[in-house]
């Protein structure tokens, strides 16, 4: 309950839409009065370390409301410094761009409200936050790069395409990354892992965008630089596929 009103921080919640998250479809007879109960047992328990508990979890039409800005929301400051991080970078600050997402990185602490049970009001904010989080390890992966520390972050590359194995676009930064550091041979090892990984949980092939850096590196001498595949629209990858792979 206290989770769905502080994501909507200074918003009047429905009393419905509170009663649903807290029991689903099928809420019990006598629901709205029970959502009665729990807002004054949360107004007892905030009041043992706040003294104006009454106006933080205020009644308001059509619902309930706490009054607690956006700053004090962990989740809310993500998702505005992805936002920010992905202007600075399309306007070409990458250093900057690197500060709002090592913001980014220290706000994600692990899995969303994961001791919580949660119903569909809560599953579907979890599901953006997540998808969020993955357009954030790429918008990092990409400011890197630009900022010219590819042999750098090499060791997160690889952690990368360890934690997210089917997503094809860590996986041919990486690629692109060995090549341009002078080790094609574990680039190409980089390529090979992921053909198998991709024929063995899915039955298909890299893309035609990986083939074509594959057949790059094989017929490029000098590890010149090399054309990585461009970073996948916001909360979109291309061909990122899933089969229960850990986030």
């Amino acid at each position: 309950m206290l989770a769905v009103l502080a994501l909507r921080p200074r918003t009047a919640v429905a009393t419905e839409t509170l009663v649903r998250e807290l029991w689903g479809e099928q809420a019990p007879a006598g629901a709205f009065r029970t959502l009665q109960t729990h807002i004054y047992h949360a107004r007892r328990l905030l009041k043992e370390v706040l003294p104006l508990a009454d106006e933080l979890l205020a009644t308001r039409a059509p619902g309930y409301l706490l009054d607690i800005g956006e700053d004090q929301v962990d989740a809310l400051v993500f998702e505005r410094r992805v936002r920010q991080a992905r202007s600075a970078l399309a306007d070409g600050h990458a250093e900057r761009a690197a500060e709002f997402l090592a913001d980014v990185q220290r706000l994600w602490r692990g899995p969303v409200l994961s001791n919580l049970s949660v119903n569909a009001v809560l599953t579907g904010r979890i599901a953006h936050l997540q998808e969020l989080r993955i357009h954030a390890l790429e918008l990092r992966v990409e400011t890197e790069l630009r900022l010219g520390r590819s042999r750098e972050f090499l060791p997160e590359l690889r952690a990368l395409v360890n934690d997210h194995p089917l997503h094809e676009w860590f996986h041919g930064q990486l690629i692109s990354a060995l090549h341009r550091a002078g080790r094609r041979g574990e680039a190409l090892q980089a390529y090979q892992s992921l053909y198998r990984i991709l024929r063995s949980e899915l039955g298909l092939e890299p893309s035609a965008e990986l083939r074509r850096l594959q057949h790059e590196i094989l017929h490029t001498e000098a590890p010149e630089p090399c054309r990585a595949p461009n970073r996948p629209p916001a909360r979109l990858s291309a061909r990122r596929l899933t089969s229960g792979a850990p986030l």
